[in-house]
């Protein structure tokens, strides 16, 4: 019955900052009330991405994950910092590379909003699932599949 994730939420303190923040990363902003945006995350308009103003009281930090290509995801750092968006470690893991979810597997980055939300690219990979005692580096993965 369930095709996917159609909308998610989030609260942020300044509607016109993270308007501004989502557009930045290419979302289509669909409709704007007083206190609440939605955006359109893919054209197909199959996505939605629901930005609610609250108070500094009621904020409350989420994570969720845009999904992109793998290439589109070994491009990402340069497409963040030419939108002055910083990576964040995550995992104990510097932001040199894509980190590696090994049991799905999918490489991820992570950084955040201005309001501090966690945000992901991540983009499946084709390789089978690993259990690993630690999140791989991308070429820790690569270099991991290889020897089979």
């Amino acid at each position: 019955m369930i095709k996917g994730l159609f909308e998610t939420h989030l609260l942020v303190r300044d509607l016109d900052n993270s308007i501004s923040f989502y557009e930045t990363l290419g979302l289509k902003l669909g409709v704007r009330y007083d206190n609440v945006a939605f955006f359109w995350i893919t054209e197909d308009k199959q996505h939605m991405l629901g930005l609610w103003q609250t108070s500094e009281e009621k904020m409350q930090k989420r994570h969720f994950a845009f999904n992109v290509s793998v290439d589109d995801l070994i491009n990402s750092p340069q497409y963040l910092f030419e939108r002055n968006i910083s990576l964040k470690p995550v995992f104990g893991r510097g932001t040199d590379e894509p980190i590696v979810h090994s049991w799905m597997p999918a490489a991820a980055v992570y950084f955040d909003d201005p309001d501090g939300n966690e945000l992901e690219f991540i983009a499946m990979l084709g390789d089978k699932p690993k259990q690993l005692s630690y999140v791989p580096y991308l070429s820790e993965w690569n270099a991991e599949i290889s020897k089979g």
